[in-house]
């Protein structure tokens, strides 16, 4: 008798359409995840890399106005220099070069045409009055003007004698030959430009010239319509000409070049350039110390009749002498230089400087 045998054929493992769907969307989640956590790390690289970008720059750029403003009347005599003054006379001017081209709104000297070793420019840090958009409210900025000796090119170390006839107009310049080894030629590298800021002290004046031609091995010349309208030798008083009325032309006298340094803001007119910090000395060409520098704020501690007025933006404007500056408070804005999703980091960075050359009080007294 014949048995019949029935084969049993087992199914193969498989998903059902719903698994699948299932684990596709958990597989989708996942992707998504991934992809925003990605998303997330790109754009946190980029915003420390905005910011480490941004702050290098303006640390930079913080740290050369420190060490100029640290300066500050360094050299000049207590309480400044008066510049051309009386019948004939007209103000002196700074942050302008040598093309006539002034780069801050209110360029001329204040007080009575007054050379004081800081100079506060109140809400007149943008050259030609350009508008910053990306500047938070209250959108303004400042520059500031300080000035002080140069003790690197030792120009004390000549004999300086007037030229006759010359109305403080022309000076012989001879080494000293006191000093060993001689001092390095007054045309040479580092030394006087045109444009350049003289101060020139003999028989109890003192007064400051500029440079007007490139100067030669033995002398230099201060003629009238100077860029900066220092020499003004038809002044009443405060100009070189005064000088040379005391001493004549047998006297020496002794000489300082003086660096006027100021800092503002421009905007460059090629479209798409952001604002740049600037730095202009004398009547030489300005030069752009930091881009990407979108607000340029300061403030004083200044002591007013022994009492301290802290944190001042104008002390000009309300009646104070720059004189009496104790310390100088900065704050910069700069913006990152590379964007991300067309977005720029802004970032504020601020310091404290003090005026070391300007007022001393002794508190201990």
């Amino acid at each position: 008798m014949e048995t019949m045998q029935t084969q049993k054929h087992n199914s193969r493992l498989g998903f059902t359409l719903l698994e699948m769907m299932v684990s596709m969307a958990v597989g989708l989640i996942v992707l998504a995840s991934m992809a925003s956590l990605f998303r997330t790390g790109v754009n946190a690289a980029m915003l420390v890399t905005q910011r480490v970008e941004t702050q290098e720059n303006m640390r930079a750029a913080m740290n050369l106005m420190v060490k100029d403003i640290s300066l500050a009347g360094a050299g000049l005599p207590t309480g400044g220099i008066q510049l051309p003054a009386g019948a004939g006379s007209s103000v002196s001017k700074f942050g302008c070069d040598q093309a006539g081209a002034c780069h801050v709104p209110a360029y001329t000297y204040p007080a009575g045409n007054f050379m004081y070793g800081i100079l506060p420019g109140y809400k007149n840090g943008v050259e030609g009055n350009a508008v910053i958009p990306a500047v938070p409210a209250p959108a303004f900025s400042d520059s500031i003007t300080v000035v002080y000796a140069d003790y690197n090119f030792p120009l004390w170390e000549y004999n300086m004698y007037f030229v006759a006839g010359s109305n403080g107009g022309s000076v012989t310049v001879l080494a000293n030959p006191a000093y060993t080894p001689a001092p390095p030629p007054i045309n040479g590298a580092g030394g006087i430009q045109q444009g350049d800021l003289i101060m020139v002290s003999g028989g109890g004046l003192i007064a400051v010239g500029e440079v007007t031609t490139p100067p030669t091995v033995g002398g230099m010349t201060f003629a009238n319509l100077d860029a900066l309208n220092m020499n003004q030798s038809g002044a009443l008083s405060g100009n070189l000409n005064a000088v040379q009325g005391l001493v004549g032309t047998g006297t020496a006298v002794t000489a300082y070049r003086l660096f006027a340094v100021t800092y503002y803001l421009s905007v460059p007119g090629v479209a798409g350039q952001t604002p740049r910090l600037m730095r202009q000395v004398n009547g030489l060409t300005p030069m752009p110390v930091a881009d990407d520098i979108i607000n340029l704020q300061f403030a004083f501690d200044i002591d007013n009749a022994g009492a301290l007025d802290t944190n001042q933006p104008n002390p000009i404007g309300v009646g104070e002498l720059p004189n009496n500056i104790q310390k100088v408070n900065i704050i910069l804005m700069g913006q990152s230089m590379i964007q991300s999703s067309r977005t720029s980091q802004n970032m504020y960075l601020a310091t404290s400087v003090s005026a070391r050359n300007m007022t001393f009080r002794n508190r201990y007294q």
